[in-house]
């Protein structure tokens, strides 16, 4: 079956047309901001579905970025899915007849998944026309470059597009296919990059007192650093801050005039995040004054905030599949992944959960696999919930 052929009919994608969709999807990984296969990919399949509620929406400054509106029959609210679509820079290990044919890319975060779920939401609703106003996302640069940021900050979402609630998921590797986990509050992490380059003075390893050794400057700032979670967070709130690449010097008799480190600061709430981010900058100021280099430090947060559930929101959407026997539901623990739904959240009111669809392999890794059975699950989730949302009172 063609992606350009579904042959979709009135009532929505099928399992089988869904399966399709999804492969086709994985076999074309982009990254972050270059979608253009997928973006066209989308287009092309959503073109195909009844259209007589549907307007499609670009996005300017974001050419890759898919955005469809179903006109409600009687919108007293505008309710929001979103779904992202890049895919990351990881060569994949997996001997599938759909595996990625794009070297040194691949869905390894489920965003294959994510988008077909939308896919096969919009279809419905497409030839069965909602209460309310529905917004679909199908949003780039999840993965770098904060590509939620980006599109709030384009403008798109104010005015006839605003939305009142916006809602998504994440692939999980360790819940069992198709079951629903969430939680009221914080799901993911807030995360910042960090990144400093140390300059000092090199010079001969016989002659230590006529060069500035960025190698122990680095080190001393490295044991500091993690002092921060241990001495100045909250214990009940915790933290992370975790420095994974560094490179310095050139040679084993020359003493290193510069050096670079790399890493990552994560928290369940923003105020953590501020927080350790003041204290590495007091550290760098002291290493810089205490060893006489220079160090040029630069924090990015970008558009990757905690991801917060909106306490209402989430309490009714986990009454509804409490109350689904056909729904395995568990409440989850907050992870300290990071997502930038969460910059999304920071301005509209939602909430994001996760779908089990248990994989060997954890996210990230070059074999995840996805269990195909958990798309129509959530697709099936989210349609009643979704239903059930229109036909409430604000």
């Amino acid at each position: 079956m063609l992606i350009d052929d579904l042959q979709v009919t009135k009532e929505c994608l099928t399992a089988p047309q869904l399966l399709t969709i999804r492969r086709y999807l994985h076999q074309i990984p982009e990254l972050a901001l270059q979608e253009y296969e997928t973006s066209e990919t989308l287009k092309t399949i959503i073109a195909q579905f009844d259209q007589q509620y549907l307007e499609v929406i670009t996005v300017p400054d974001l050419p890759t970025a898919v955005l469809v509106k179903v006109q409600g029959k009687n919108a007293r609210r505008t309710l929001g899915y979103r779904t992202d679509i890049d895919a990351l820079a990881v060569t994949e290990d997996n001997d599938l007849a759909f595996k990625s044919i794009h070297p040194g890319k691949m869905h390894a975060c489920g965003h294959d998944i994510h988008m077909t779920v939308a896919l096969g939401l919009l279809s419905y609703f497409a030839s069965h026309q909602p209460t309310d106003n529905i917004i679909f996302i199908f949003q780039p640069a999840e993965e770098n470059f904060a590509g939620g940021m980006r599109l709030y900050q384009s403008g798109i979402l104010s005015g006839p597009n605003h939305i009142d609630e916006l809602y998504a998921l994440h692939t999980n590797p360790d819940l069992a296919a198709g079951t629903i986990g969430c939680r009221n509050g914080t799901l993911f992490a807030g995360t910042t990059e960090i990144h400093a380059e140390f300059t000092g003075i090199s010079g001969h390893a016989a002659f230590p007192h006529q060069a500035n050794d960025m190698v122990v400057a680095l080190s001393q700032w490295l044991v500091q650093l993690q002092t921060i979670v241990a001495r100045n967070v909250d214990p009940i709130k915790g933290g992370v801050v975790t420095i994974g690449n560094v490179s310095a010097g050139t040679a084993n008799n020359v003493i290193a005039g510069s050096a670079q480190a790399h890493g990552t600061i994560r928290a369940l709430q923003q105020d953590t995040i501020d927080l350790i981010k003041m204290r590495v900058e007091a550290i760098t100021m002291g290493i810089e004054a205490s060893f006489g280099c220079q160090i040029e430090l630069t924090l990015n947060q970008d558009g990757y905030f905690p991801v917060v559930n909106e306490s209402k929101i989430t309490q009714r959407f986990i009454k509804y599949v409490e109350n689904n026997p056909e729904i395995k539901y568990i409440e989850t623990q907050p992870a300290m992944t990071g997502e930038d739904f969460g910059y999304l959240l920071s301005k509209i009111p939602g909430m994001m959960f996760w779908l089990g669809v248990d994989s060997p392999a954890s996210l990230h890794s070059s074999k995840y696999v996805a269990n195909e059975d958990a798309i129509m699950t959530a697709v099936k989730t989210m349609i009643g919930f979704i239903e059930s949302r229109m036909k409430e009172e604000d």
